[in-house]
């Protein structure tokens, strides 16, 4: 799976640039969201702009890396997500687990 990380406004921001999360490559992301929390704890924000589908592990994966967020007293965060796999999160009714924004801006003022 292809990444870039950055820091924002102190923030970890993870971008992923694969357009699919699925059984391929969930593992891949499970294990970078929680070695960066291991690492960095605070807040992680995951940029979902360049994905167009996830599957259950993928939506798996993500959920892991958020109850890592939270137990290290942190959060995971995510943004630019575009319509299908929004609704994915609607449909397993994820959206009310996860913060979603619709931009970095966004996201960078909620957590001040």
């Amino acid at each position: 799976m292809n990444f870039k990380l950055e820091q924002i406004n102190g923030c970890q921001v993870l971008s992923i640039l694969d357009e699919r999360i699925d059984a391929h490559n969930s593992a891949d992301l499970k294990a970078e969201l929680l070695q960066l929390i291991e690492q960095h704890g605070g807040t992680v924000v995951v940029q979902l702009e360049q994905v167009r589908f996830i599957d259950s592990s993928g939506l798996g994966a993500l959920l892991s890396g958020h109850k890592q967020a939270v137990a290290k007293s942190g959060k995971l965060v995510l943004v630019k997500i575009q319509q299908p796999v929004l609704a994915m999160f609607e449909i397993t009714r994820l959206n009310r687990v996860f913060e979603i924004y619709a931009d970095l801006d966004e996201a960078s003022a909620a957590q001040t």
